[in-house]
């Protein structure tokens, strides 16, 4: 029962059983891998999370440019434009409405006021 590719010298014969024994250990790690649920669900959350982030970033990059581009020509048109130059630059959204709200907070102070 002697395989030809066995080898008949003693040193060739434990350097194959070396070689045996490191493949059989690297494919008993590799399936070991394979069997730990909790690793690759760590694996695959992780590459879940990097895809997320680099479709976010290159989100964030085309929103930028998009307001960057609306934004410079909404500017040149207003430059542009033959409207009078209040007209063109109009109080902010934010400070009317800071406005609308303080005169409605002092409405209700003085109406307790009032009432006390």
């Amino acid at each position: 029962m002697s395989n030809s590719d066995t080898p008949t010298d003693p040193q060739e014969l434990r350097a194959e059983i070396e070689q045996t024994r490191a493949d059989l250990g690297e494919t008993v790690q590799e399936l070991a891998a394979k069997t730990d649920v909790k690793a690759r669900a760590k694996q695959a959350v992780g590459d879940a999370t990097g895809q997320v982030r680099q479709k976010l970033s290159g989100a964030k990059q085309q929103a930028a440019n998009v307001v960057t581009t609306r934004a410079s020509t909404a500017k040149q048109q207003l430059a542009e434009s033959n409207l009078p130059e209040p007209i063109r630059r109009p109080l902010p959204l934010a400070a009317i409405g800071a406005a609308a709200v303080a005169v409605i907070v002092a409405v209700i102070v003085a109406v307790r006021r009032r009432r006390s």
